[in-house]
C-alpha cells in the first residue's frame, strides 16, 4: 500500500478521533432563497441558541468587523480558555513572520573524512534542519544522490544530527503513551515521529509487523518492537530500554487485522536506522549501530530542502498535525532568539511577540499545537488576530474553505477539538456587509480534568459534547450571517 504525506496525515487524523479535528461548519449555513415578498425571520437569540444546545460548561465568542475591527456581538469576550487545535493559526502567524512564507528546512549528509575510491574514511552524518514534512521517499532521494555522486562505502558509523532543535521526548505528558498525536520532537524527524504498528492473525498466533512506510518505500525498522500479551487491559504499554521503543499490545484488543500509527520516542535514530537500510538499497555499505553526532564538522556531499512554508502550513492547518506546529514554532523562536529548550519557554517568546506586534491580550499559550492542557486564550484576543492578520494577509488562504455552491455566505475557519473543549475560529463573507472576524469558544473544564490518562482517547459522553458544540458553532454563524451579511 503506497501512502502520499497527504493520506498520511489524514490517516492520522480520522485515526484519533477524540484529539483529531471535527468537521466546522460544511453543510450550507443559509437557508435556500426564498421567493419575492417572503418575510425574512428574524435570527434567534444568541443566548437562546447556546441554551437550546444543551452543552454543559462555558461558552465565550466574538465577532468583529473584519476591516474595522468594531465588536459586533460579544459573549464572556474576556474569559480564558483552552484553544485546542485554533492555536495553530497563531503558530502560523508567528511561523510566517519569523522565517517567511519562501522559508524551506534543509536536511543533509555531510562525511567526516576523506574520500577514496567511492569510500569515505570517516562517518556520514545525517544532519537534520528541522524539517516536519521529510518521510521515507525524500530519504530515498537523499541515498540516491548519495549514490549518483560516487559514495559506495561508508568506512565509519553513519552518525546523526538532532540538535537544529531541542530534544523532547512528547508535547504533552498528560496523553496516553501509545497516541500518535503526541510524538516525539528534534531536529531530524520522520514520518511525523510515527511507525506503522500492522497485524494479521495467522492460525493462533498473528503477524507483527512495524515499519516506516510513506509513498512508495515502507523498510521495516528493528528500534520500535511490539510483543502481543495474553491480556485485556491495558491495550499498550511503552518501555524505552538500551535504545529500543518496546511496546506490548493486549491480545484480546487485536482482532483478525489492522494497523495503527504509534508515536516514535527516538526519531533521530528511527531516522537513522530507515536511511541505513535504503542506503544499502541503493548498493552503498553503511554498517554497524547508528550513532549520534555532537557536531557538523565535515563536508557536505548532499542537501535537500522542503517545500516552501506556506504549503507546510496549510497542511498542518488542514489536518491539524501537532508535530508539524510544534517544530515550526519551535524553528521560529530559534530564528528570532537564542535557542530554546522546551515547548513552554518557545511558547511564551511566541506570546511576547502576539502581544507586541498584534496588541493581543489574554493569550497564554504553553506550546504551538494547542495540545497542552494549561494554554488559555479569549474569544476576543482570538478574534483580535484573525482580524489584525488581515482579509487580504497571508492567513486566511491558508484555512480550510467550508463555502458550498448552494451557499451565498462562506466560512474559513480552524477548529479545535481536545475532550470537553471544542474551539471555531477564522472569517464569514457574504454578498453584502462587512466581512466578518470571529472565534467560538466552548469548553467544560471540570469534566475534562477530571478524566484519568487512560481515559482521555474516547472518553464516555465526549462524542455527545463535541457534537453539541459543532452544533452550536453553525448556529451561531448563521445567525451572524443572516443579521449582517444579507
Amino acid at each position: 500500500m503506497r501512502l502520499t504525506r497527504r493520506q498520511m496525515l489524514a490517516g492520522l487524523a480520522a485515526t484519533t478521533a477524540s484529539m483529531a479535528e471535527a468537521g466546522a461548519p460544511a453543510r450550507s449555513l443559509r437557508p435556500a432563497p426564498r421567493g419575492e415578498g417572503t418575510v425574512r425571520v428574524a435570527p434567534a437569540p444568541a443566548d437562546a441558541l447556546i441554551r437550546r444546545s444543551g452543552l454543559n460548561g462555558d461558552v465565550a465568542y466574538v465577532v468583529l468587523n473584519a476591516e474595522t475591527g468594531e465588536t459586533l456581538e460579544e459573549y464572556n469576550p474576556a474569559l480564558p480558555l483552552p484553544p485546542a487545535s485554533t492555536a495553530k493559526a497563531l503558530t502560523s502567524l508567528y511561523a510566517m513572520d519569523a522565517l517567511g512564507l519562501e522559508y524551506r528546512f534543509e536536511t543533509k549528509l555531510l562525511a567526516t573524512g576523506e574520500i577514496r575510491d567511492g569510500r569515505i574514511e570517516g562517518d556520514l552524518i545525517l544532519a537534520g534542519g528541522g524539517d516536519p514534512v521529510l518521510d521515507t521517499d525524500g530519504l530515498m532521494e537523499m541515498a540516491s544522490a548519495l549514490k549518483a555522486a560516487g559514495i559506495r562505502e561508508v568506512g565509519g558509523y553513519l552518525r546523526v544530527w538532532t540538535d537544529a532543535l531541542p530534544n523532547l521526548y512528547q508535547i504533552d505528558d498528560k496523553q496516553p503513551a501509545y497516541v500518535g498525536y503526541n510524538p516525539a520532537i528534534c531536529g531530524l524527524n520522520l514520518n511525523f515521529n510515527r511507525v506503522r504498528f500492522g497485524w494479521e492473525r495467522q492460525g493462533t498466533d498473528y503477524l507483527v509487523n512495524m515499519d516506516a512506510r510513506s509513498g512508495r518505500y515502507q523498510p521495516g525498522v528493528e528500534m520500535a518492537r511490539m510483543e502481543i500479551v495474553d491480556r485485556s487491559t491495558p491495550v499498550y504499554t511503552y518501555d524505552g530500554v538500551a535504545g529500543i521503543d518496546a511496546w506490548t499490545v493486549a491480545r484480546r484488543a487485536l482482532g483478525t487485522s489492522g494497523a495503527r500509527w504509534l508515536p516514535v520516542r527516538r526519531p533521530g535514530l528511527y531516522a537513522g536506522e530507515v536511511f541505513q537500510v535504503l542506503a544499502r538499497s541503493q548498493g552503498i555499505v553503511c554498517n554497524g549501530p547508528v550513532k549520534t553526532a555532537d557536531t557538523l564538522d565535515g563536508k557536505v556531499l548532499h542537501t535537500r530542502q522542503s517545500e516552501s512554508l506556506a504549503p507546510i502550513l496549510k497542511d498542518m492547518l488542514k489536518y491539524s498535525n501537532n508535530m508539524t506546529a510544534e517544530v515550526v514554532g519551535l524553528s521560529a523562536s530559534q530564528k528570532v532568539g537564542e535557542p530554546v529548550a522546551s515547548l513552554p519557554e518557545s511558547a511564551s517568546r511566541m506570546n511576547d511577540w502576539l502581544a507586541r506586534e498584534m496588541s493581543l491580550t489574554g493569550i497564554a499559550l504553553e506550546d504551538h499545537s494547542g495540545l497542552g492542557d494549561d494554554s488559555r486564550v479569549t474569544a476576543m484576543g482570538m478574534a483580535r488576530a484573525m482580524q489584525a492578520s488581515g482579509l487580504d494577509g497571508p492567513l486566511r488562504p491558508l484555512l480550510k474553505d467550508f463555502r458550498l455552491e448552494e451557499t451565498t455566505f462562506g466560512v474559513v475557519a480552524k477548529t479545535g477539538t481536545l475532550n470537553f473543549v471544542s474551539a471555531l475560529t477564522g472569517f464569514v463573507t457574504g454578498p453584502k456587509g462587512t466581512p466578518l472576524a470571529f472565534a467560538i469558544l466552548c469548553a467544560d473544564l471540570p469534566r475534562r480534568d477530571s478524566l484519568t490518562v487512560a481515559e482521555r482517547e474516547k472518553p464516555e459522553g465526549g462524542s455527545r459534547w463535541n457534537g453539541a458544540a459543532k452544533w452550536l458553532q453553525r448556529a451561531l454563524i448563521d445567525r451572524w450571517g443572516k443579521s449582517h451579511l444579507l
